[in-house]
């Protein structure tokens, strides 16, 4: 670790070096230039345009605008005096992990089809920077744009339901429906996320759920009842728009996400002594857990979904999977060191080498085998390392922060990615961009008010 610290900092030292000799000299150009001046403006309404066009646009539109937030994050810390290069130390790891991605892609044998991989793995990370740049000094923007993505994860909620009264046909093969009865068939929703898929749609609602939660306990701090009651009925839509998805890893998502707000709440409670919260918590905790296991129960489609999670190789679904990680397990054998590229199209390619006939597949189905195929075995230990820091600093800011609004930001931010992490375990919807974005956004919410500059802990 301490060598991973040296060797990043001589890095950034060396860029910020850089940095400030561009600054001095285009300082006029800063100055005197009515675009330099509005520069964060633009970049602003870049990142929204993203968010917004990620429900309904293609990715190779929603690449573009993030490329373009990026080269203007890059024009903007070249001539704007004092802008440098900071990381955290979970930063550190995913740099560490994007070297590795070079190097892959580099040794990889189809080198032009894991340039494709790693041209949109590039678009995210820049994405990412862009939004760490911009956010570290514009805090007061993370609630707005939480509230945004809110506003944009209720709307496909509210999509969700409509097709659910349309009864929406399958556009593919979504459920097994061989061992299970007519009424017990799920009506599988999908939103206008591109390409449609309810898996990509759960993983959404995934993913903007805690972000919602995030805009409610804003609300919630700043006593502003209209906000809150409008963001309570937006997390009963989404989280039921989330089951009327099918997807299971979703489910596990989500059921991660009650664990862990319901365990902060609890904490924040309990270390506060808010004596005449904690029966009204126990009580919430009891109606809630209520609810769940009725409509689990009751809800026919909801209970043969739930149910066939357990099922193993007697879901076709299932069966699949476990097809597909024997074949790319052993793909990681054969290429654990550097891996074979990045990218679902050079996946294709060498998979087809290991699967088994009648099993095709675009990726592994698992985030982290994903990585360690795609990138070798090194590239995973240092995306684990990027998120094993990244929470663990959450907690301890969590833990220590006095600023009861910026304990609302860290906690949701983390806990949108706990249960983005959770899901990716049995999907790799993680890769979309849909989901990508957002999921770049709360880290970004979580490295800006963890920056020296903003952080306020003990």
């Amino acid at each position: 670790m301490s060598t991973t610290d040296k060797n990043c900092g001589l890095i950034i030292s060396s860029i910020n070096s850089i940095l400030n000799f561009s600054q001095n000299t285009f300082k006029y150009l800063w100055e005197n230039s009515y675009f330099a001046q509005n520069i964060d403006n633009m970049i602003f309404a870049t990142i929204i345009a993203v968010f917004v066009l990620s429900t309904f646009a293609s990715s190779s539109l929603l690449g573009s605008i993030a490329l373009i937030t990026f080269g203007l994050t890059v024009i903007k810390t070249l001539i704007k005096p004092n802008e440098k290069l900071e990381m955290n130390l979970f930063e550190k790891f995913l740099l560490v992990y994007f070297l590795f991605v070079i190097v892959s892609l580099a040794g990889s044998t189809l080198f032009h089809l894991s340039l494709k991989g790693f041209t949109k793995t590039f678009t995210y990370m820049g994405f990412y920077f862009s939004l760490v740049q911009y956010y570290k000094n514009n805090l007061n923007k993370i609630p707005l744009t939480m509230e945004i993505i809110a506003i944009l994860a209720t709307i496909q909620g509210l999509i969700g339901f409509t097709q659910n009264f349309a009864s929406v046909g399958e556009i593919s093969t979504w459920q097994d429906v061989t061992r299970i009865n007519e009424e017990e068939v799920m009506t599988r929703v999908y939103g206008t996320l591109q390409p449609f898929n309810p898996n990509l749609f759960g993983g959404y609602l995934v993913v903007t759920i805690p972000c919602i939660m995030g805009a409610l306990f804003t609300a919630l701090n700043k006593k502003n009842i209209q906000n809150l009651i409008l963001y309570f009925v937006s997390l009963g839509i989404t989280t039921v728009a989330l089951l009327l998805s099918g997807c299971r890893g979703a489910y596990i998502g989500l059921l991660a996400i009650a664990v862990c707000a319901l365990g902060f709440i609890a904490k924040f409670i309990w270390d506060n002594n808010l004596e005449k919260f904690k029966k009204l918590y126990i009580s919430f905790i009891g109606t809630l857990t209520a609810i769940a296991c009725s409509a689990a129960v009751l809800v026919t489609p909801l209970r043969a979904r739930i149910i066939s999670i357990f099922a193993m190789r007697s879901d076709s679904s299932t069966s699949f999977r476990f097809n597909v990680y024997q074949a790319a397990i052993q793909m990681a054998k054969d290429n654990w060191l550097l891996g074979i590229g990045v990218g679902n199209q050079n996946f294709r390619e060498i998979y087809g080498l290991y699967m088994r006939t009648g099993f095709d597949a675009l990726s592994c189905y698992c985030i982290y085998l994903e990585t360690i195929v795609e990138s070798g075995i090194f590239a995973l230990i240092a995306f684990l390392g990027f998120l094993g820091f990244l929470i663990t600093n959450a907690f301890r800011f969590a833990l220590t922060t006095k600023n009861l609004q910026k304990l609302i930001i860290v906690t949701c931010s983390i806990i949108s990615v706990i249960a983005v992490m959770v899901h990716g375990m049995v999907d790799t919807v993680f890769f979309r961009p849909q989901i990508q974005f957002v999921f770049w956004a709360v880290v970004s919410f979580i490295s800006a008010e963890l920056n020296p500059q903003n952080c306020d802990c003990d």
